[in-house]
């Protein structure tokens, strides 16, 4: 993914903000290769942060990449439960993450003691946690699930059997919405970034471009709005896509449409741009980013490689039992681990 003369495409920086840009990635990839390193790049992250990474992706994606690569060192530009996720997936390399204040509303929504209280509510229940969540809640769960799989993978489990899928209410609602699933039971908790992007958005923007097409991900305020309003005919129900970030640059790739209206934080639409620059990408929110993606700044991915900080430590318990959900997820043999 490197591209050390990349621009944001709505920054059009000088001459002098060029230079400095490439000099800046050629010291970061002068740092990496002397630490026998490999950058992985949230689609959150800012756009600088995208264009010097070795990989850019979704969570899961990017911890897939970590634990199949040769490097001994992974840098692991996003928040915190990502990180800890690729240590999960790669025991014996040393994982950093630059920015370690960087967290997540979504993860800290429940934590492994709040969820061993939901559990005893519900013996026998099968517990299905969103990637996004800590190593802590992987551990204490059944299996992991991707906003791409999360159908496929409640749909494995028993009918007869309960299921506790947590943390997001939203993608939560969209799988039982999809199944029919009378006895999958929600955790209440929510990106605030995604559950700021309202119906009354979509409505608004819809509204000034009706012939555009609609990417919208499931962790999102509107997608229940969004979904129904399509079954009626508010929305152009052959135009209306609920995605994973992976599923929205798949479809990228493929789109006929001038104009696309994404529903999801903003830095994605730096990767859907690249995918697709014939399009024109418009967010349904342009407020909806994410403090914490966008800790991880020039000055501070440079000082990770520098000095080698902050190391991401899971204890070995931990790990193998949130190992354990996550290898459940994929024995099931769900079609797509695209991830968020």
């Amino acid at each position: 993914m490197l591209a050390t003369t990349a621009i944001t495409p709505d920054r059009g920086p000088g001459d002098r903000d060029r230079g400095d840009w490439a000099e800046w990635a050629a010291e970061i990839r002068r740092l990496a290769a002397r630490r026998d390193a490999v950058i992985l790049a949230h689609n959150y992250q800012p756009a600088r942060i995208q264009d010097v990474a070795d990989h850019v992706g979704d969570s899961l994606a990017l911890s897939r990449i970590a634990a199949a690569c040769d490097a001994s060192t992974i840098v692991f530009a996003g928040v915190y439960f990502m990180a800890e996720t690729a240590k999960i997936l790669a025991p014996e390399r040393t994982v950093l993450i630059p920015e370690p204040r960087a967290g997540c509303s979504l993860s800290d929504s429940i934590t492994a003691p709040q969820l061993r209280a939901w559990k005893a509510e519900h013996p026998g229940a099968a517990v299905v946690a969103y990637v996004n969540t800590s190593a802590e809640v992987k551990a204490e769960s059944d299996l992991c699930c991707t906003s791409a799989n999360a159908v496929d993978i409640v749909d494995a489990i028993p009918a007869q059997q309960e299921v506790l899928f947590l943390p997001d209410q939203f993608l939560g609602a969209h799988v039982r919405r999809v199944t029919g699933r009378q006895n999958l039971h929600v955790w209440l908790g929510e990106c605030h970034v995604h559950a700021g992007i309202s119906p009354a958005d979509l409505r608004e923007k819809v509204a000034a471009q009706p012939e555009a097409e609609l990417f919208i991900h499931p962790e999102c305020g509107c997608t229940t709005a969004a979904l129904w309003l399509a079954g009626t005919g508010d929305l152009p129900p052959g135009r209306t896509h609920v995605l994973s970030t992976g599923g929205m640059l798949d479809a990228a790739a493929t789109t006929t449409a001038q104009t696309v209206l994404v529903a999801t934080e903003t830095g994605m639409l730096h990767q859907l741009r690249q995918a697709n620059p014939r399009v024109s990408w418009e967010p349904v929110n342009a407020r909806a980013e994410c403090p914490y993606m966008k800790m991880t700044t020039p000055e501070v991915l440079t000082r990770c490689l520098r000095d080698g900080i902050s190391e991401v430590v899971v204890a070995p318990d931990v790990a193998r039992r949130a190992r354990h959900a996550v290898d459940a997820m994929i024995a099931v043999g769900a079609p797509s681990l695209a991830g968020e």
